[in-house]
Protein backbone atom coordinates (compact mmCIF):
# COMPACT_ATOMS: atom_id res chain seq x y z
CA UNK A 1 0.00 0.00 0.00
CA UNK A 2 1.31 3.45 -0.88
CA UNK A 3 -0.12 5.74 1.78
CA UNK A 4 -3.76 6.36 2.62
CA UNK A 5 -6.60 8.07 0.83
CA UNK A 6 -7.01 11.52 2.33
CA UNK A 7 -9.23 14.04 0.61
CA UNK A 8 -11.36 15.51 3.37
CA UNK A 9 -12.40 18.55 1.38
CA UNK A 10 -13.84 16.42 -1.41
CA UNK A 11 -15.51 14.04 1.07
CA UNK A 12 -17.18 16.99 2.79
CA UNK A 13 -18.48 18.27 -0.54
CA UNK A 14 -19.78 14.84 -1.51
CA UNK A 15 -21.48 14.43 1.85
CA UNK A 16 -23.21 17.80 1.44
CA UNK A 17 -24.44 16.83 -2.02
CA UNK A 18 -25.75 13.47 -0.79
CA UNK A 19 -27.45 15.12 2.20
CA UNK A 20 -29.23 17.54 -0.15
CA UNK A 21 -30.50 14.58 -2.16
CA UNK A 22 -31.98 13.06 1.01
CA UNK A 23 -34.35 15.98 1.36
CA UNK A 24 -34.94 16.37 -2.36
CA UNK A 25 -36.27 12.79 -2.54
CA UNK A 26 -37.96 12.20 0.83
CA UNK A 27 -39.75 9.02 -0.25
CA UNK A 28 -36.51 7.05 -0.15
CA UNK A 29 -35.18 8.20 3.21
CA UNK A 30 -36.46 7.63 6.71
CA UNK A 31 -34.46 10.12 8.74
CA UNK A 32 -35.71 11.22 12.16
CA UNK A 33 -38.00 8.24 12.65
CA UNK A 34 -37.70 5.55 15.30
CA UNK A 35 -40.59 3.53 13.93
CA UNK A 36 -39.59 1.12 11.20
CA UNK A 37 -39.38 -2.68 11.22
CA UNK A 38 -36.05 -4.46 11.00
CA UNK A 39 -35.55 -6.77 8.04
CA UNK A 40 -32.85 -8.63 9.94
CA UNK A 41 -35.20 -9.30 12.87
CA UNK A 42 -38.01 -10.39 10.55
CA UNK A 43 -35.68 -12.84 8.80
CA UNK A 44 -34.74 -14.21 12.24
CA UNK A 45 -38.40 -14.54 13.25
CA UNK A 46 -39.12 -16.45 10.04
CA UNK A 47 -36.28 -18.85 10.75
CA UNK A 48 -37.56 -19.42 14.29
CA UNK A 49 -41.06 -20.07 12.93
CA UNK A 50 -39.63 -22.70 10.58
CA UNK A 51 -38.04 -24.35 13.61
CA UNK A 52 -41.52 -24.55 15.15
CA UNK A 53 -43.42 -25.80 12.12
CA UNK A 54 -40.66 -28.20 10.96
CA UNK A 55 -39.14 -29.29 14.29
CA UNK A 56 -35.97 -31.31 13.95
CA UNK A 57 -35.45 -30.21 10.33
CA UNK A 58 -34.68 -26.55 10.93
CA UNK A 59 -32.83 -25.42 14.06
CA UNK A 60 -32.06 -27.79 16.97
CA UNK A 61 -32.17 -31.48 16.07
CA UNK A 62 -31.89 -32.95 19.54
CA UNK A 63 -35.61 -32.69 20.31
CA UNK A 64 -37.08 -35.55 22.33
CA UNK A 65 -40.65 -36.31 23.37
CA UNK A 66 -39.73 -35.46 26.95
CA UNK A 67 -38.46 -31.96 26.07
CA UNK A 68 -40.67 -31.03 23.13
CA UNK A 69 -43.13 -29.06 25.30
CA UNK A 70 -40.29 -26.99 26.71
CA UNK A 71 -38.87 -26.48 23.22
CA UNK A 72 -42.21 -25.20 21.94
CA UNK A 73 -42.84 -22.90 24.89
CA UNK A 74 -39.35 -21.38 24.71
CA UNK A 75 -39.70 -20.75 20.99
CA UNK A 76 -43.17 -19.27 21.35
CA UNK A 77 -41.95 -16.96 24.08
CA UNK A 78 -39.01 -15.77 22.01
CA UNK A 79 -41.02 -15.36 18.82
CA UNK A 80 -43.89 -13.55 20.54
CA UNK A 81 -41.52 -10.93 21.99
CA UNK A 82 -39.67 -10.35 18.72
CA UNK A 83 -42.82 -10.34 16.62
CA UNK A 84 -44.61 -8.01 19.04
CA UNK A 85 -41.83 -5.45 18.68
CA UNK A 86 -41.82 -5.64 14.87
CA UNK A 87 -45.61 -5.39 14.59
CA UNK A 88 -45.59 -2.50 17.04
CA UNK A 89 -43.01 -0.71 14.87
CA UNK A 90 -45.17 -1.25 11.80
CA UNK A 91 -48.36 0.00 13.46
CA UNK A 92 -47.01 3.02 15.32
CA UNK A 93 -45.51 4.58 12.19
CA UNK A 94 -48.98 5.19 10.72
CA UNK A 95 -50.93 5.67 13.96
CA UNK A 96 -52.05 8.77 15.82
CA UNK A 97 -49.25 8.22 18.33
CA UNK A 98 -51.27 6.49 21.05
CA UNK A 99 -48.59 4.02 22.15
CA UNK A 100 -50.80 2.16 24.62
CA UNK A 101 -53.48 1.55 22.01
CA UNK A 102 -50.92 0.43 19.45
CA UNK A 103 -49.33 -1.90 22.02
CA UNK A 104 -52.68 -3.55 22.73
CA UNK A 105 -53.34 -4.00 19.01
CA UNK A 106 -49.90 -5.51 18.47
CA UNK A 107 -50.42 -7.96 21.34
CA UNK A 108 -53.76 -9.10 19.91
CA UNK A 109 -52.22 -9.59 16.47
CA UNK A 110 -49.35 -11.65 17.86
CA UNK A 111 -51.73 -13.92 19.76
CA UNK A 112 -54.05 -14.27 16.78
CA UNK A 113 -51.14 -15.20 14.53
CA UNK A 114 -49.63 -17.75 16.91
CA UNK A 115 -53.04 -19.44 17.21
CA UNK A 116 -52.89 -20.26 13.48
CA UNK A 117 -49.65 -22.24 13.64
CA UNK A 118 -51.24 -25.65 14.23
CA UNK A 119 -53.48 -25.21 11.19
CA UNK A 120 -50.56 -23.89 9.13
CA UNK A 121 -48.66 -27.10 9.99
CA UNK A 122 -51.60 -29.21 8.82
CA UNK A 123 -51.63 -27.40 5.47
CA UNK A 124 -47.85 -27.65 5.11
CA UNK A 125 -48.07 -31.39 5.76
CA UNK A 126 -50.37 -31.68 2.75
CA UNK A 127 -47.96 -29.58 0.65
CA UNK A 128 -45.00 -31.79 1.57
CA UNK A 129 -46.93 -34.97 0.84
CA UNK A 130 -48.06 -33.56 -2.51
CA UNK A 131 -44.43 -32.82 -3.42
CA UNK A 132 -43.36 -36.34 -2.53
CA UNK A 133 -46.22 -37.98 -4.43
CA UNK A 134 -45.77 -35.72 -7.44
CA UNK A 135 -42.02 -35.94 -7.91
CA UNK A 136 -40.48 -39.33 -8.71
CA UNK A 137 -37.04 -37.86 -7.95
CA UNK A 138 -37.99 -37.42 -4.28
CA UNK A 139 -36.73 -40.33 -2.21
CA UNK A 140 -38.81 -39.42 0.84
CA UNK A 141 -40.48 -36.46 2.54
CA UNK A 142 -37.29 -35.73 4.49
CA UNK A 143 -35.63 -34.85 1.19
CA UNK A 144 -38.51 -32.56 0.26
CA UNK A 145 -38.29 -30.67 3.56
CA UNK A 146 -34.51 -30.48 3.72
CA UNK A 147 -33.65 -29.64 0.14
CA UNK A 148 -36.54 -28.34 -1.95
CA UNK A 149 -36.68 -24.56 -2.52
CA UNK A 150 -40.47 -24.84 -2.73
CA UNK A 151 -40.53 -25.86 0.95
CA UNK A 152 -38.92 -22.56 1.90
CA UNK A 153 -41.02 -20.49 -0.50
CA UNK A 154 -44.39 -22.11 0.27
CA UNK A 155 -43.68 -22.40 3.99
CA UNK A 156 -42.79 -18.71 4.20
CA UNK A 157 -45.87 -17.83 2.15
CA UNK A 158 -48.15 -19.87 4.46
CA UNK A 159 -46.85 -17.98 7.51
CA UNK A 160 -46.86 -14.58 5.83
CA UNK A 161 -50.38 -15.14 4.50
CA UNK A 162 -51.72 -15.47 8.05
CA UNK A 163 -50.18 -12.12 8.94
CA UNK A 164 -51.57 -10.68 5.70
CA UNK A 165 -55.08 -11.83 6.63
CA UNK A 166 -54.64 -10.04 9.97
CA UNK A 167 -53.75 -6.87 8.02
CA UNK A 168 -50.27 -6.62 9.52
CA UNK A 169 -48.40 -4.11 7.33
CA UNK A 170 -44.96 -4.58 5.75
CA UNK A 171 -43.92 -7.78 7.53
CA UNK A 172 -45.66 -10.28 5.20
CA UNK A 173 -44.00 -8.76 2.11
CA UNK A 174 -40.61 -8.63 3.79
CA UNK A 175 -40.95 -12.34 4.59
CA UNK A 176 -42.00 -13.50 1.14
CA UNK A 177 -39.55 -11.27 -0.70
CA UNK A 178 -36.76 -12.72 1.43
CA UNK A 179 -37.92 -16.20 0.38
CA UNK A 180 -38.02 -14.93 -3.21
CA UNK A 181 -34.41 -13.83 -2.85
CA UNK A 182 -33.42 -17.24 -1.44
CA UNK A 183 -35.33 -19.47 -3.85
CA UNK A 184 -36.23 -17.53 -6.99
CA UNK A 185 -39.91 -18.22 -6.25
CA UNK A 186 -42.07 -15.09 -5.87
CA UNK A 187 -45.37 -15.68 -4.05
CA UNK A 188 -47.27 -12.61 -2.90
CA UNK A 189 -48.60 -13.10 0.66
CA UNK A 190 -52.04 -11.93 -0.46
CA UNK A 191 -52.52 -14.84 -2.87
CA UNK A 192 -55.00 -17.52 -1.77
CA UNK A 193 -53.57 -21.02 -2.20
CA UNK A 194 -55.29 -24.27 -1.27
CA UNK A 195 -53.91 -27.44 0.26
CA UNK A 196 -51.59 -29.91 -1.40
CA UNK A 197 -49.73 -27.24 -3.37
CA UNK A 198 -46.46 -28.15 -5.09
CA UNK A 199 -43.97 -26.13 -7.14
CA UNK A 200 -41.52 -28.43 -8.92
CA UNK A 201 -38.02 -27.01 -9.47
CA UNK A 202 -39.44 -23.55 -8.87
CA UNK A 203 -37.02 -21.02 -10.30
CA UNK A 204 -38.85 -18.09 -11.85
CA UNK A 205 -42.35 -18.87 -10.56
CA UNK A 206 -44.46 -15.74 -9.91
CA UNK A 207 -47.84 -15.76 -8.16
CA UNK A 208 -49.54 -12.38 -7.91
CA UNK A 209 -51.42 -10.75 -5.05
CA UNK A 210 -54.99 -11.59 -6.10
CA UNK A 211 -54.31 -15.02 -7.57
CA UNK A 212 -56.45 -17.89 -6.27
CA UNK A 213 -55.10 -21.44 -6.45
CA UNK A 214 -57.31 -24.40 -5.53
CA UNK A 215 -56.40 -27.65 -3.81
CA UNK A 216 -53.85 -30.10 -5.23
CA UNK A 217 -52.45 -27.78 -7.89
CA UNK A 218 -48.95 -28.11 -9.30
CA UNK A 219 -46.72 -25.54 -11.01
CA UNK A 220 -43.40 -26.02 -12.74
CA UNK A 221 -40.50 -23.62 -13.09
CA UNK A 222 -40.99 -20.33 -14.88
CA UNK A 223 -44.78 -20.20 -14.45
CA UNK A 224 -46.37 -16.76 -14.04
CA UNK A 225 -49.83 -16.16 -12.60
CA UNK A 226 -49.82 -12.46 -13.34
CA UNK A 227 -51.88 -9.42 -14.24
CA UNK A 228 -52.63 -8.51 -17.85
CA UNK A 229 -53.11 -4.78 -17.26
CA UNK A 230 -53.76 -2.23 -14.52
CA UNK A 231 -56.83 0.03 -14.59
CA UNK A 232 -56.23 3.67 -13.68
CA UNK A 233 -58.41 6.29 -12.04
CA UNK A 234 -59.25 9.74 -13.42
CA UNK A 235 -55.93 11.06 -12.13
CA UNK A 236 -53.90 8.38 -13.86
CA UNK A 237 -53.14 6.46 -10.67
CA UNK A 238 -53.27 2.66 -10.57
CA UNK A 239 -56.45 1.35 -8.94
CA UNK A 240 -55.36 -1.09 -6.25
CA UNK A 241 -57.11 -3.99 -4.56
CA UNK A 242 -59.24 -5.35 -7.41
CA UNK A 243 -59.02 -8.93 -8.73
CA UNK A 244 -56.45 -8.89 -11.53
CA UNK A 245 -54.73 -12.29 -11.35
CA UNK A 246 -55.88 -15.77 -12.44
CA UNK A 247 -57.93 -18.32 -10.55
CA UNK A 248 -56.84 -21.95 -10.77
CA UNK A 249 -59.52 -24.39 -9.68
CA UNK A 250 -58.63 -27.71 -7.98
CA UNK A 251 -56.21 -30.21 -9.58
CA UNK A 252 -54.76 -27.85 -12.19
CA UNK A 253 -51.24 -28.44 -13.53
CA UNK A 254 -49.27 -25.66 -15.23
CA UNK A 255 -46.08 -26.74 -16.95
CA UNK A 256 -42.82 -24.83 -17.33
CA UNK A 257 -42.54 -21.29 -18.66
CA UNK A 258 -46.27 -20.75 -19.13
CA UNK A 259 -47.85 -17.39 -18.37
CA UNK A 260 -51.50 -17.01 -17.37
CA UNK A 261 -52.45 -13.36 -17.17
CA UNK A 262 -55.50 -11.46 -15.98
CA UNK A 263 -58.65 -12.29 -14.05
CA UNK A 264 -59.31 -15.55 -15.88
CA UNK A 265 -60.32 -18.98 -14.56
CA UNK A 266 -58.58 -22.26 -15.33
CA UNK A 267 -61.17 -24.97 -14.75
CA UNK A 268 -60.79 -27.97 -12.46
CA UNK A 269 -58.39 -30.63 -13.69
CA UNK A 270 -57.07 -28.59 -16.61
CA UNK A 271 -53.49 -28.96 -17.84
CA UNK A 272 -51.61 -25.99 -19.27
CA UNK A 273 -48.64 -27.34 -21.18
CA UNK A 274 -45.24 -25.66 -21.46
CA UNK A 275 -44.62 -22.21 -22.94
CA UNK A 276 -48.30 -21.28 -23.21
CA UNK A 277 -49.30 -17.61 -23.11
CA UNK A 278 -52.89 -17.50 -21.92
CA UNK A 279 -55.21 -14.54 -21.34
CA UNK A 280 -58.62 -16.21 -21.37
CA UNK A 281 -60.49 -18.74 -19.27
CA UNK A 282 -60.27 -22.49 -19.85
CA UNK A 283 -63.05 -25.05 -19.19
CA UNK A 284 -62.57 -27.84 -16.64
CA UNK A 285 -60.63 -30.85 -17.88
CA UNK A 286 -59.04 -29.02 -20.80
CA UNK A 287 -55.50 -29.38 -22.09
CA UNK A 288 -53.95 -26.24 -23.54
CA UNK A 289 -50.79 -26.43 -25.62
CA UNK A 290 -48.93 -23.99 -27.85
CA UNK A 291 -48.85 -24.44 -31.60
CA UNK A 292 -46.33 -27.09 -32.41
CA UNK A 293 -42.93 -25.60 -33.13
CA UNK A 294 -41.11 -26.68 -36.26
CA UNK A 295 -37.46 -27.57 -35.68
CA UNK A 296 -35.22 -27.83 -38.74
CA UNK A 297 -31.86 -29.62 -38.81
CA UNK A 298 -29.52 -29.19 -41.75
CA UNK A 299 -26.40 -31.07 -42.80
CA UNK A 300 -23.61 -29.10 -41.17
CA UNK A 301 -20.98 -31.54 -40.06
CA UNK A 302 -19.12 -34.62 -41.28
CA UNK A 303 -21.26 -36.98 -39.21
CA UNK A 304 -24.39 -35.73 -40.94
CA UNK A 305 -22.90 -35.72 -44.41
CA UNK A 306 -21.65 -39.29 -44.00
CA UNK A 307 -25.12 -40.43 -43.07
CA UNK A 308 -24.49 -41.23 -39.40
CA UNK A 309 -27.23 -38.79 -38.40
CA UNK A 310 -30.16 -38.29 -40.73
CA UNK A 311 -31.46 -34.90 -41.76
CA UNK A 312 -34.97 -34.52 -40.40
CA UNK A 313 -37.65 -32.14 -39.21
CA UNK A 314 -39.74 -32.22 -36.03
Amino acid sequence: MSGQFNDNANIESLAMSLKDSYFAYPRIQNINSNYMPSRKEIYSITESLFELVFPGYFGPQQIKPENVQEFIQNHLQEISQLLYHQIYQCLIRTSDGDEQKVGQSAKLLVNSFLETLSEVRAILASDILSAYKGDPAAQDTDEVIFSYPATVAIGTYRLAHELWKLKVPLIPRIMTEHAHNLTGIDIHPGARIGRGFFIDHGTGVVIGETAIVGDNCKLYQGVTLGAASFPHDDHGQIIRGHKRHPTLEDDVVVYSNSSILGNVTIGKGASILGSVFLTRSVPPGSTVSPKRAELRYRHGCDALSRGYVSDYEI
